[in-house]
């Protein structure tokens, strides 16, 4: 049975309520319990495919290792981090490198993260049309409105050419105020992340996040008109800790086993479209 506690948006967004004070480290919070040799952790992830991967860890390797994973599912990005310091989580897995120091910068979190586990190239989604050239003028372009991965969207389009940003900025930060060439007249509709599989029969195309399009049914290689290169892909996503807890034995022996051999083998078979890369 996989074990695990699915948080709506409604109950994340509740949660973005509290105080942010107290935002740093765990210094008084312990990692995991213990019983019979055996640590428990309690891990956040996005259900696809970071809540598939954590399960077939649980499932085949964590118990070789002295570990039983709690897993709890997030549909919003900005509830895992929160629930990691506040002390609900012991680690997460669920956002690459621009994401986290975003949040780390803007929230004040004290969090350490591992190395890279996978990539989910990003793509350019359309029910309407089977190839960027064939984007009309003043096409509805469907974009997160969160700033590390609006920037990810935006730079996939500039390196296809289909539109340009200023010179200079940094791809990751980069928002659509920084597009300085636009000869499609493309009109951004920003949205959350979640929403923009949901709502892509109501724009010309979107460029949606991989994990949620897999949950929508979607390949980004198969179904996608333009694909993120997973090739020297800065957006791997990894394992994220509370700062100071990054030596913590059980979660280095976690980190290890998300990065094995067998989480590589279990990836490329279950993505062999290449939706899901191993990062490692």
């Amino acid at each position: 049975m996989r074990k695990t506690l699915i948080l709506s948006s409604a109950v994340a967004a509740t949660a973005l309520t509290l105080s942010a004070c107290g935002a740093g480290g765990g210094e008084d919070q312990t990692v995991g319990t213990e019983a019979d040799g055996v640590t428990t952790l309690t891990v956040g992830v996005s259900p696809v495919p970071h809540g598939d991967i954590l399960t077939f860890v649980d499932e085949n390797l964590a118990e070789d290792a002295g570990l039983d994973l709690e897993i709890t599912e997030y549909t919003d990005y900005t509830a895992p981090n929160k629930a990691l310091v506040d002390g609900d989580l012991d680690a997460n897995y669920f956002q690459h490198l621009p994401y986290f120091e975003s949040e780390v910068a803007g929230q004040g979190y004290e969090l350490a993260h591992f190395e890279g586990i996978h990539i989910e190239p990003f793509a350019l989604f359309s029910e309407s049309i089977d190839s960027v050239d064939d984007l009309p003028d003043g096409a509805a372009i469907g974009i997160n409105n969160d700033p590390s991965n609006q920037g990810r969207a935006l730079d996939l389009l500039a390196q296809a050419g289909v539109i340009g940003l200023n010179d200079g900025v940094d791809a990751a930060s980069a928002t659509i105020h920084d597009v300085a060439d636009n000869p499609k007249n493309l009109e951004f509709v920003e949205a959350d992340a979640a929403q923009l599989a949901r709502t892509l029969a109501d724009v010309d195309a979107a460029v949606i996040n991989g994990n949620n399009a897999l949950e929508a049914g979607l390949s980004p290689t198969e179904d996608g008109i333009l694909v993120e290169d997973g090739e020297g892909n800065p957006y791997a996503n990894f394992l994220a800790v509370r700062a100071g807890d990054e030596t913590n034995e059980a979660l280095v022996a976690l980190d290890g086993l998300l990065r094995s051999d067998e989480v590589s083998q279990y990836i490329e078979e279950n993505w062999s479209d290449g939706a899901v890369l191993p990062a490692f």
